[in-house]
C-alpha cells in the first residue's frame, strides 16, 4: 500500500463521564491509496468497532466511556465488501468487539492514568501491515511513527499474505512470546527494532529502550495509516 495525498479520515470521540474534566479526541486519517477498514478496542469497559475507510471518505463515530480507558486502534487490510475475512488485522466483524488477528500494527493508548498522564505506543509485537502515525494535536508532546519498508523486507520465515508476522505467532515458543518471566531481543525483534527505533519489537522491549511515551491528560490525537 503507498502512500497518496487523497486522505480519508474517520472521526470518534471518546467521552469522559460528566465528572470527569478530561476527554480525548482521535482522529483517524487513511492515507493508503487502498481502502482500509478501521478497527479500535478498549478495555475498561470492553468496546469496540470499525469501520471502512476508503480514500477521500469521511466519517464521524462517537463512544462515550469512563475514564481510565485503554486500548488500541489498527487497520484491516485485504477485506471483503462486509469486513470480514481479512489478509491482516481481521477481527471475525465489520464492528470489531475485540483485538485483530496477526500481523497488524497496532496504535495503543492508556488514557487518564497515574498523574492525569496518557500513555501511548506503536507496537510491531502483533507483527506489520501498514505504517502508522500517531500523534497528539493538542498537548504539546512529540508524536511516533513507523513506516518502514517491513513489509518488502520482511524475513522469510515471517512473511504473510499482505503483511509481516510476528516470531510469536509463527513459532509460538517462550523465546519469542515472552509469557513466563524476563526475556531478551532477538534477530527478528532487532529487525522490526532497527527500522521502527520508537515502536515495541517484542513483549518487553520496554525494559531496555523507550517505546511508551506520555501526553497530559485530555490530549487530543490523530493516528494516519501509511503516513
Amino acid at each position: 500500500i503507498m502512500a497518496t495525498s487523497t486522505t480519508a479520515v474517520l472521526c470518534f470521540f471518546l467521552f469522559l463521564l460528566p465528572l470527569s474534566i478530561n476527554a480525548a479526541t482521535f482522529e483517524i486519517v487513511n492515507s493508503c491509496s487502498d481502502t482500509v477498514w478501521a478497527a479500535w478496542a478498549t478495555t475498561g469497559p470492553q468496546t469496540g468497532g470499525g469501520s471502512q475507510l476508503k480514500p477521500g471518505t469521511v466519517l464521524d463515530r462517537q463512544h462515550q466511556t469512563p475514564a481510565p480507558l485503554g486500548g488500541r486502534i489498527w487497520a484491516r487490510t485485504g477485506c471483503p465488501s462486509d469486513g470480514t475475512g481479512c489478509q491482516t488485522g481481521d477481527c471475525g466483524m465489520l464492528q470489531c468487539q475485540g483485538y485483530g488477528r496477526a500481523p497488524n500494527t497496532l496504535a495503543e493508548f492508556s488514557l487518564n492514568q497515574n498523574n492525569n498522564l496518557d500513555f501511548f505506543d506503536i507496537s510491531n509485537v502483533a507483527g506489520y501491515n501498514v505504517g502508522i502515525d500517531f500523534s497528539p494535536t493538542t498537548g504539546g508532546c512529540r508524536g511516533i511513527r513507523c513506516s518502514a519498508n517491513i513489509v518488502g523486507e520482511c524475513p522469510s520465515q515471517l512473511r504473510a499474505p499482505g503483511g509481516c508476522n510476528d516470531p510469536c505467532t509463527v513459532f509460538g515458543t517462550e523465546q519469542y512470546c515472552c509469557n513466563n518471566g524476563p526475556c531478551d531481543p532477538t534477530d527478528f525483534s532487532r529487525f522490526f527494532k532497527a527500522r521502527c527505533p520508537d515502536a515495541y519489537s517484542y513483549p518487553q522491549d520496554d525494559r531496555t529502550s523507550t517505546v511508551v511515551f506520555t501526553c497530559p491528560g485530555g490530549t487530543n490525537y490523530s493516528v494516519t495509516f501509511c503516513p
